[in-house]
This record gives structure tokens, sequence and C-alpha cells, in this order.
């Protein structure tokens, strides 16, 4: 469920960009070496290459998670789970020190994805997930990513709200990035659309003469979590 807002920057204080540029950013591969791999899962040879914002009291990092395809019995190929941009949030809890065991995702849709692409500089937009949406569980579990302008106009800010009435807890995040940052943002989601879409198997298989050539069925590989709700 998607529910996008557009609007001129507001007069909130702004960050200073010169501290956010001076942090001395850490890498992700602590983390990702030390955190348990999901059960009955060996990523032996797995790819990790995220795209990372490390600042003073939270950082995140942007990830493509791939399609699934299911084989038809006519021998097609159709896509049986979307891709997505996973977003992972996490709280510093120490010098260059992030709390990954902790982390909050957010999976942004391509349509979600195209509202951050097209931002301008003075442009905000907010995305609101909640698994349970139109039933009588709504609400219970809840997610909001909103991506607003700094004062100046130079950067935004990445807030995520996590509200689980379940266990009656509620978590914030807030990462400030620079317009360089961002910059960096829109163009790796631009580059991840067409094959989080899966069209990057389509045209390849069109350019290799029809049929199902060059279009197997990919491999699940198990991404941390199945999805961004599962924990």
């Amino acid at each position: 469920m998607l529910k996008l807002h557009r609007m001129l920057a507001s007069s909130r204080s702004s960050f200073s960009l010169s501290k956010a540029i001076s942090f001395n950013k850490p890498t992700l591969k602590h983390h990702y070496s030390t955190s348990s791999p999901a059960k009955g899962y060996n990523n032996s040879g797995r790819i990790l290459a995220p795209y990372s914002v490390y600042k003073g009291k939270a950082a995140f990092s942007l990830t493509p998670a791939l399609p699934t395809f299911t084989k038809l019995h006519s021998g097609s190929l159709v896509v049986d789970r979307r891709g997505s941009i996973m977003v992972t949030f996490m709280h510093a809890i120490g010098e260059r020190k992030y709390n990954w065991e902790n982390r909050q995702i957010f999976a942004l849709s391509a349509t979600e994805i195209g509202s951050l692409i097209t931002m301008g500089p003075q442009d905000s937009c907010e995305f609101f997930h909640d698994p349970s949406m139109k039933s009588s569980n709504a609400g219970q579990v809840r997610k909001s990513l909103s991506i607003k302008p700094h004062a100046n106009s130079n950067g935004y800010f990445m807030n995520l709200t996590v509200v689980n009435n379940q266990l009656n807890t509620k978590e914030f995040f807030s990462v400030p990035v620079t317009a360089a940052e961002f910059a960096v943002m829109k163009t790796a989601c631009s580059f991840a659309l067409p094959h989080i879409m899966g069209w990057d198997k389509m045209t390849h298989q069109q350019s290799t003469g029809g049929g199902t050539v060059g279009l197997q069925p990919k491999v699940v590989e198990r991404q941390d979590f199945e999805s961004e709700w599962d924990k």
C-alpha cells in the first residue's frame, strides 16, 4: 500500500553536513561476517555489495533483492515474487558500531523506487507498509519510510518509523544524507530497477532469439529475511 506526499521543504533545523561528511565511515563486512545466516541456508559464494550511509546516530544500506520465477506448464517463466530494493536501518551503539542484530528492513517496490528517483531538491515522499492492511489485524505492525529535504535543500533525511502494537514497541531511525549520497542512491536504484522487475531476463531472452534461451529459473537465494516482515 503506497501513500505519497510531495511538498516544499519546511523550516526544520538543518543538519551540519560538514559533520556528516567528516564522519569516519566503517563497512558492513563485520556485520555480515558475524551475523548468523538464515537456518538451512549456505551463503558460500554469495556476493554482498550494499550501498551504505553511516552517520553518528544511525545508518542504512541499500541492496537489490531480485525476483524469483516459476516455470509454467508451457515452459515459459513468470515472475513468482517481485523484486525490491531492501533498505536496512541500524542504530548506532558506539563509535563506528551499529546494532546489526536489531536492524529494521523496508522493501521499496518498483513504483516506490520511481518516486525516489524523480524527487527534486525540495520534494518529500512518504511510504506506508502494513502487512495486514484491509484485515482485522490492520495497524498491528506498520512501517513508515519518509524522505524529507534539509531546510537548505542540499540533502535529505531518511526516516523510518516501525510501530509494533503487538509488542508495544516503537522504533525510529533518522539518517541525514548529502546531495551527493542521494545522487548515488538515485543512480543505483535506476540501474537496479529493470533487474528487480525481471526485465533484464526478458530482454536477454529476446536478444538470444526467443523461447526460454538464456532465461533459466532463478535459484532462490534467501536474503537475510524472506521479506521485510520476517524476523
